[in-house]
């Protein structure tokens, strides 16, 4: 059960960061002659392994004051307000 948990967390966030603006930022700077690409990979690792401790965090201690469902609600609507965003700016 912990594999198959695992394993949709992992499919959900890759396929969330797959040609998001991180990973744009970090092909840039990648693109640098000048910069090691070991650099690039670990400041980027780094990064997204502190923003996901952040969001574990958050999300331990939320869930200790609202249930579940009602924070898949705000995030679900999170969601349309960006998107929403995104598309009117587009």
């Amino acid at each position: 059960m912990e594999l198959k948990i695992f394993f949709t967390i992992f499919t959900a966030i890759f396929i969330a960061e797959l040609g998001d603006k991180t990973q744009l930022a970090t092909l840039l700077f990648a693109a640098d002659k000048d910069v090691s690409k070991l650099m690039v990979f670990a400041a980027a690792s780094t990064a997204l392994i502190v923003t996901s401790a952040i969001g574990v965090l958050a999300g331990s201690f939320l869930s200790s004051y609202l249930d579940e469902k009602i924070l898949s609600i705000i995030a679900g609507i999170g969601f349309i307000i960006i998107g929403s965003y995104t598309l009117y700016q587009a």
